[in-house]
């Protein structure tokens, strides 16, 4: 999909440095991967405490 973007020149050219990425589509799209990424865990995140897993490891690991 072709987008134009209007973004901070300053910005993309240090995320180029840091990322070393070779183009700016490459450094967009793995942005918006990792913004993905991020939002999934904090999802994830929600449900610390909130789940009882009754788990025997030793079980699984078929140890007596």
């Amino acid at each position: 999909m072709r987008t134009t973007l209007d973004l901070p020149q300053g910005l993309i050219e240090e995320a180029m440095s840091v990322s070393h990425f070779k183009t700016k589509t490459a450094l967009i799209i793995r942005a918006l991967e990792e913004f993905v990424r991020q939002n999934k865990i904090a999802k994830i995140k929600q449900y610390k405490g909130q789940v009882d897993l009754d788990i025997d490891l030793n079980a699984l690991r078929d140890r007596s």
